[in-house]
C-alpha cells in the first residue's frame, strides 16, 4: 500500500454562503493529493502528458461525513493498494484540524493515449514509479 498526505487550507472560494466547503471541491482536494503524491514520487502529470499518456477519472465515490470550513487547514491522504493495470485506484481520508473525518473517496482513473485518445493499460516506466513507491512503505 501507497500514502501520501498533504494539507491544504480551505480559501474562501471553496465554500458557500456558510463558510462550509462545496461538496464540489472534495474533487479538486483529491487531485492535489494524487498528484502531490506523484511529485513526490519524480513524476508530474506534465510529464506523463509529455510521454503521451493522459489518465482521466472514469469513476468518483465521495461520502461526506462532517463539513470543513473555511480558513481551516484539512488533510488530504491519497491510498494506492494494487498496482495499476489498465485502470489506477486511489482512496482518500479527508480529515480535519481537529482530527474529525471529514470526507472519504475513490477515484478511478484510466490510461488513453494522448493523441489517439485510446484507452491502453498502464506503461512499463508508469509501473515502475508505481513498485519502487509500494517497496518504499
Amino acid at each position: 500500500m501507497i500514502s501520501f498526505e498533504t494539507k491544504i487550507r480551505v480559501e474562501y472560494h471553496h465554500t458557500d454562503q456558510m463558510g462550509v466547503v462545496h461538496h464540489s471541491n472534495y474533487v479538486k482536494f483529491f487531485e492535489v493529493a494524487r498528484t502531490e503524491w506523484l511529485r513526490q514520487a519524480g513524476l508530474t502529470y506534465a510529464e506523463m502528458e509529455r510521454r503521451g499518456v493522459m489518465m482521466p477519472i472514469v469513476d468518483v465515490q465521495i461520502k461526506y461525513r462532517q463539513p470543513a470550513y473555511y480558513d481551516e487547514l484539512i488533510k488530504v491522504k491519497a491510498i494506492v493498494e494494487e498496482m495499476p493495470m489498465a485502470r489506477m485506484t486511489f482512496k482518500y481520508e479527508i480529515r480535519g484540524e481537529d482530527d474529525r473525518d471529514i470526507a472519504t473517496g475513490l477515484t478511478t482513473l484510466g490510461f488513453i493515449d494522448k493523441t489517439t485518445r485510446r484507452p491502453h493499460r498502464a506503461p512499463a516506466w508508469l509501473l515502475e514509479v508505481v513498485e519502487r513507491e509500494f517497496n518504499r512503505e
